[in-house]
């Protein structure tokens, strides 16, 4: 099946034609810039988006213009990509970058622990020092690449360079958060690169020259660092053997390259290579060859790869060690490459196996999970892809289940009117074509639905806030979800009609001042209940209602005490109002008792 995002146009100028494979930071495709006559081939990363909330989305957008910033100036260098655009739509974030003809390092590297195509010394410090050189650009720029490995470094064809790529993991210098790095995020192409203190967010400059130390004993040795051995009491790299071939300076330089503290290791890469600038290097001899030849399936691998060994025997006194590292390693690996084939992921030693695992992908991508995973499952236990295909289809099965669950949260969500779950939840959706398909539905009928609640909760603010009833007015413009298209108009509302809410709370407490000055407090009581609650004034209202209540009651027993007085004057028949009575006309004046408190 073919990728949901082949075929697709962006900017109305990058035509997606292939699929590069997905990471932790995104998915990459290869596609032509149709605007072009030429249409030249450019890579465009899509970036991973997680949550489509405004915030996240504003801060998302943010580091995204920061760090293409930093990507522009980055390519800048011979042996980086150079960054052609960088732009947002429909909520998501596209890297345009420069298309590197060549192949990875991968096909370079040996294989099998077989001697016969093990690195020379030499080889290995010019690969060291070219490395090296980019990287000391890379760090003087002040980011960390964080993902250095041999198929992030590509073997441009043109001039036989090595490119180093993806820079979708950079990191600030001073990059030190205390946040862990989950192991099933990583890639199993980065596993065993990747220095300890980077899994626990204390990334350090040296991060990169760990990773870099790593695939130098890969190619003095064969062994890929997870097939590497830890020493037991302090975790260091044990790599060298008597018949590994390296001198024993060359072999400390690279043992300090890989320590596990990265305090005990170089600290940059001009230390390095101040370091190796001690050795006598023998000189390339010639300039590596850039045309490979894409042989029928009538030519048998093994007659070529046995004619190339004997090719490089021949020439072993006149060819540079690097160069025949490099094509005993691309015999070896059985690399055939194409006109226009980007080996980004393509680093298998049969070309077959490598797509059958990308087949799978667009499998699992369409719908097909149990197909992609029995395709997965048919790739042999001693191809070099087995190891990835193994934990992709567990990474297929997580995901798969992750996003079956989000898609029923979502549905449910929908079914129950609450809108903000709904967009959680598709969100937080796996990037899978399948499932995103589906969540899209949702958010269709969703973004349906709140536009038809949208209007009918906007005309009932609007009648209640006619009726000066902005209490009622403000519920139903809060009911509206911020993913509505009229979310501008709802914000200024909300603002408009809070603070006339302020000032008819105001007014209310007024009121309320003025009908108890004039004794009538029940009035008073009347005005005060009705001030809004979240209003500055509301607490003073409650206070006034327990003052005014408690006046009532002083009232209330004193007119009982005159009226019982009186009904006892009458009983004994005596003169309703005597010189001597205890009772007098002023007392019955009750302003003098009940004076305003805090009016004002």
């Amino acid at each position: 099946m073919t990728n949901y995002m082949i075929g697709k146009v962006l900017q109305e100028r990058y035509q997606i034609v292939q699929s590069l494979g997905a990471g932790v930071f995104g998915q990459t495709y290869i596609s032509v810039d149709i605007e072009n006559p030429k249409h030249p081939k450019c890579v465009v990363k899509q970036l991973k988006v997680t949550s489509l909330q405004p915030s996240f989305l504003q801060d998302l957008r943010l580091r995204f213009l920061a760090e293409t910033r930093t990507l522009k100036h980055l390519g800048h260098h011979k042996q980086i990509p150079q960054l052609i655009s960088c732009f947002e739509e429909n909520e998501r974030f596209y890297l345009v970058q420069e298309f590197i003809e060549g192949h990875s390092l991968s096909a370079e590297l040996p294989i099998n622990k077989n001697p016969n195509y093990f690195w020379s010394e030499n080889g290995v410090i010019r690969f060291l020092k070219d490395v090296l050189s980019i990287l000391q650009y890379v760090h003087s720029q002040g980011v960390i690449h964080c993902d250095v490995k041999p198929e992030n470094l590509i073997r441009r064809t043109r001039d036989g360079k090595l490119v180093l790529i993806d820079f979708g993991s950079i990191q600030p210098v001073d990059f030190g958060t205390e946040e862990v790095l989950p192991i099933y995020s990583i890639p199993v192409t980065s596993l065993g690169y990747i220095p300890p203190e980077q899994f626990i967010g204390q990334t350090q400059i040296n991060s990169d020259i760990y990773a870099l130390g790593m695939i130098a004993i890969q190619a003095l040795t064969g062994l890929t660092p997870l097939q590497l051995k830890k020493h037991p009491s302090n975790d260091e790299v044990l790599w060298r053997s008597k018949d590994t071939a390296v001198s024993d300076y060359v072999a400390a330089v690279i043992g300090k390259m890989v320590r596990y503290n990265h305090q005990e290791r170089f600290q940059t890469a001009s230390d390095v290579l101040q370091a190796l600038k001690q050795i006598p290097v023998e000189p390339a001899s010639q300039i590596i060859d850039a045309e490979y030849t894409v042989y029928s399936d009538s030519v048998k691998k093994n007659d070529y790869i046995r004619s190339t060994r004997i090719s490089e025997k021949a020439s072993d006194s006149t060819s540079s060690p690097l160069l025949t590292g490099m094509k005993v390693g691309l015999a070896a690996n059985s690399m055939i490459i194409g006109f226009g084939a980007y080996s980004l992921v393509n680093h298998s030693p049969d070309y077959s196996e490598d797509q059958k695992l990308s087949v799978a992908q667009n499998e699992f991508q369409s719908g097909d999970l149990q197909g992609a995973i029995a395709l997965a499952k048919s790739i042999p236990s001693h191809s070099n892809v087995y190891p990835e295909a193994q934990a992709t289809i567990g990474e297929w099965e997580q995901e798969w289940q992750i996003a079956a669950n989000k898609y029923e949260a979502a549905k449910l969500a929908l079914k129950q009117n609450r809108w903000a779950d709904v967009f959680l939840n598709t969100a937080q959706t796996p990037d899978i074509a399948y499932w995103k398909t589906r969540t899209d539905e949702l958010v269709k009928q969703a973004r349906a639905s709140i536009e038809i609640q949208k209007d009918e909760y906007l005309a009932k603010a609007y009648e209640k806030a006619a009726e000066k009833d902005f209490t009622t007015a403000l519920y139903y413009l809060r009911q509206i979800p911020k993913e509505s298209s009229a979310d501008e108009l709802i914000q200024q509302k909300l603002a408009e009609y809070e603070q006339k809410q302020i000032v008819r709370a105001t007014y209310l407490l007024q009121q309320a001042y003025n009908q108890a000055q004039l004794g009538k407090f029940d009035a008073a009581i009347d005005y005060l209940q009705k001030v809004p609650k979240g209003t500055p004034t509301y607490a003073k209202a409650q206070l006034k209602v327990a003052e005014y209540n408690s006046k009532k009651r002083f009232i209330a027993k004193l007119n009982e005490a005159a009226a019982s007085e009186i009904r006892s004057k009458i009983n004994n028949r005596d003169s309703f109002i005597r010189t001597n009575t205890s009772t007098r006309i002023q007392d019955f004046q009750m302003g003098t008792y009940l004076h305003e408190i805090n009016i004002q």
